[in-house]
């Protein structure tokens, strides 16, 4: 019997213009494997979450989407946002692609389409993996409160085709504008943390910006999130501190703390930018985080 088309939704502005490029030779390698896939761009902000939960509620066993994190955070909250087990496979195509990473989806196009054409044709089982909220929006990978957040907004103003480095190029920027550091309270379990904080980032994987293992110890299927907050830091201490962030040794700093969390509150004295999946929120002064385990179905 015949493997049914498969609805395939690619993002064409992710990557800053790759997955456009890139979109035929992925098409035609999973034909080429035996997997039909239905292909569709998306035409405007939302619209993967909204045609992802369409399908969804349609019936459709899978669902492959092409693009970056922000591709991946709208699909996600179209499947949650119906009660569906409707799976999610992943074609990375963006610019830092953190939650393929958490997962050990291939990098390389053709190389994830060849693992999903595998996974589908030979009926393997779906994985379970954990999916954060953050007042009651969802987000796959990780949710960020302050410093990071501002710089994923500069990182998403860059145009310059430099891939993972446009994040470095933002913190920079980030830096030179100025790091604020308001008074946190943050909030989890039976414990209270309270003080200046620079940034307060909540990982489901353990990357961020492509480049950057935040949080090294964390797993996407553990059923906890890693909260990783760092203390109030000056402009030149943080630029000491990148290089051994890029390493994935920043937790050795005194500045910087980490806490298995599954739900948290974070009341903030000014409004502070947030971010999830790297797509920016407005600043805001309250946030609400916890975790579902096991609430995506991944091909």
């Amino acid at each position: 019997m015949p493997m049914p088309s498969v609805p395939l939704i690619f993002n064409p502005v992710a990557g800053r213009g790759r997955a456009v490029r890139q979109m035929a030779s992925v098409h035609d390698e999973l034909k080429r494997l035996g997997v039909p896939v239905t292909m569709e761009s998306s035409t405007a902000p939302g619209h993967i979450e909204k045609r992802v939960r369409q399908l969804a509620e349609a019936g459709h066993r899978a669902v492959i989407v092409a693009g970056g994190d922000g591709s991946i955070h709208e699909a996600v909250n179209g499947l949650l946002a119906c009660d569906s087990k409707t799976a999610l496979g992943v074609i990375p195509l963006g610019t830092g692609n953190d939650f393929a990473k958490a997962n050990a989806i291939p990098e390389h196009a053709n190389d994830a389409a060849e693992l999903l054409a595998d996974r589908l044709s030979g009926e393997t089982p779906t994985r379970t993996v954990d999916v954060g909220r953050l007042n009651g929006r969802y987000f796959a990978n990780g949710a960020g409160i302050g410093f990071d957040a501002k710089v994923s907004a500069i990182a998403a103003s860059i145009r310059l085709p430099i891939g993972d480095l446009v994040y470095l190029l933002a913190v920079m920027r980030g830096l030179i504008s100025g790091v604020a550091t308001p008074h946190m309270k943050i909030t989890f379990d039976d414990q209270c943390i309270e003080g200046r904080f620079t940034l307060a980032n909540f990982s489901n994987g353990q990357w961020v910006g492509g480049m950057f293992p935040i949080a090294p110890m964390a797993r996407i299927n553990d059923g906890l999130l890693d909260l990783v907050y760092a203390e109030a830091l000056s402009r030149r201490r943080i630029l000491r501190l990148v290089p051994t962030l890029l390493k994935g040794e920043h937790m050795r700093e005194a500045e910087v703390h980490h806490v298995p969390i599954t739900s948290c509150h974070v009341h903030a004295s000014s409004a502070v930018p947030a971010h999830l999946d790297g797509e920016n929120l407005p600043p805001q002064t309250d946030f609400e985080i916890d975790l579902l385990p096991g609430a995506l179905n991944l091909i």
